[in-house]
């Protein structure tokens, strides 16, 4: 069972993550971050790019072998041509990304 602390940071990681799809309901919680992308995928067509990132908005496919600790943090998604690509959502305290968050659960926090 999952405790207070993780279940938070799932709903902030699932929030984050449903920021892409902008289906005007308003379901997803405002997150701070920033979305970053490899090299890889920058160079694909922008169509392509778009419906990559909205597969992984909608990503619901957890279980105990992809999402150990239960925070919808990881997940692969298999795009024609490209294969299979993983995502990964990090919480850092500082905004140049050096420093990971203690209290990952408060986006205030730092």
């Amino acid at each position: 069972m999952a405790g207070d602390q993780t279940r938070r940071v799932r709903k902030l990681n699932d929030s984050f993550r449903i920021r892409i799809l902008d289906n005007g309901l308003g379901q997803s919680e405002k997150v701070p971050g920033t979305f970053v992308m490899t090299a890889g995928i920058a160079g694909l067509e922008a169509r392509d790019q778009s419906l990559i990132w909205r597969e992984v908005g909608r990503f619901a496919s957890f279980n105990e072998d992809n999402d150990p600790y239960g925070e919808h943090d990881f997940g692969k998604v298999t795009w024609p041509g490209v294969g299979d690509i993983f995502w990964k959502i990090d919480i850092y305290a500082d905004a140049s990304c050096t420093w990971g968050s203690a209290h990952p659960e408060d986006p205030e926090s730092s």
